[in-house]
């Protein structure tokens, strides 16, 4: 069966196509400023890279275009649409209602609708990808993986704030997590790599990239994680703010602020590039650091240390921590910050390898010493390699 992944974004598709149940990709790509008129799709099959500039209106526009390439004569890989049995639909927010992947019916695009209050920046355009794909494929299976799904396992005492309780109540203001494909599918593989069975692994997973998460899974289960109601709580993130005092808005808000402007700060002025007043880019600050920025490397100890405090308080949730997993772009390509943060852990087992952890290359691997009673690994996350998975089983147990 042939699976197409897809990633809609307000102005963006990405796009995967997936050859399943092997999970081969056979072509991806990304279309880029859709509504605008420099509009632009990459598109990338067999090793080969297309670029062009494209008219896409709308989303419906854009879902034409990739479907029109990935059946061109001379850079796609289909001979017809119709090959394509299922799509697989990245959705941010699947509020307490799903707890994993389904099967899109007129139910699921109305929830999808009606949790669009806690995620108004991602479940609006993702439902618009989804509505596009259903005009443009009506004969496949559409499938809506959830980012907040793996997460749904949180017992109350993780995601209830110390609100009053009737505000949980009447609004569903709780923590949910966020970037739950990815700690799912690196601490499956990560029990898998340990020889574990997913039920008795207890794992730390760090998705570090833009925006940063930290799991805590226990027995295969999330039992916390560090994102909450939105993507800005927790460590500090590329411009996000991560954990601060809810005081300081107040205080800010009596200053002259106002909502929007506070919004705005916390979300994307804030963390590497707030602080650092240089970028949000992890690989422009470590090379800032090197020439002795100061406020640079300010912004870079903040970041280890909120994630080694983060790895610290789920030891003590977990009580037995068999990994800790790093992913995500920063997570899978910095060994000095994964050594920065591991650094301060040998009392709780963690002991990198240093030759382990400068190797070169793009591969999961065993970055521990063999001394490390905690494994330490760096797995490259595949978000949409788990979305076709799910998409395909879904599919191929409604058509049986």
């Amino acid at each position: 069966m042939k699976v197409l992944v897809v990633n809609a974004g307000s102005s963006s598709i990405k796009y995967q196509l997936f050859e399943m149940p092997a999970r081969r990709i056979l072509a991806k790509g990304m279309i880029e400023r859709i509504g605008q008129a420099d509009a632009a799709l990459v598109h990338t099959c067999s090793g080969s890279k297309h670029t062009a500039r494209i008219c896409a209106a709308d989303h419906d526009a854009g879902m034409a275009v990739i479907l029109s390439t990935l059946t061109d004569k001379k850079i796609g890989v289909l001979s017809e649409i119709g090959q394509i049995g299922a799509v697989g639909h990245r959705v941010v927010h699947g509020g307490e209602e799903f707890t994993g992947s389904v099967v899109i019916d007129a139910h699921v695009l109305d929830s999808i609708e009606r949790f669009a209050d806690l995620a108004p920046l991602h479940n609006p355009p993702n439902l618009t990808g989804i509505r596009a794909a259903m005009h443009s494929l009506p004969s496949a299976v559409q499938v809506a993986c959830f980012d907040t799904a793996f997460h749904t396992t949180l017992p109350p005492a993780a995601y209830i704030y110390g609100l009053p309780f009737d505000i949980y109540e009447k609004f569903r203001v709780r923590r949910y997590g966020f970037h739950g494909t990815s700690h799912r599918y690196v601490a499956r593989r990560c029990a898998k790599l340990m020889g574990l069975d997913k039920s008795a692994a207890n794992i730390i997973t760090c998705h570090l990239g833009n925006g940063c998460s930290i799991t805590a899974v226990k027995a295969g289960k999330s039992v916390d994680t560090s994102m909450g109601m939105t993507p800005l709580e927790g460590v500090i993130m590329g411009t996000r703010c991560g954990d601060v005092d809810p005081a300081i808005l107040f205080y800010l808000g009596d200053k002259g602020y106002d909502t929007k402007q506070l919004n705005a700060m916390c979300n994307k002025q804030s963390g590497l590039l707030g602080i650092s007043g240089i970028s949000n880019d992890m690989r422009n600050l470590l090379g800032r650091v090197a020439e002795g920025n100061t406020r640079a490397k300010l912004a870079v100890d903040i970041f280890c240390y909120r994630i080694t405090k983060y790895i610290g308080a789920y030891t003590a949730v977990l009580g037995r921590v068999d990994a800790v997993v790093f992913t995500g772009g920063i997570g899978e390509n910095n060994p000095a910050l994964r050594a920065q943060i591991c650094a301060d852990q040998p009392q709780i087992g963690i002991q990198i390898d240093p030759a382990r952890n400068d190797a070169s290359s793009s591969d999961e691997r065993l970055i521990s010493a063999e001394t490390s009673r905690v494994k330490v690994f760096v797995i490259p996350t595949d978000e949409e390699g788990a979305i076709a998975g799910d998409t395909y089983e879904l599919a191929a147990g409604k058509s049986k």
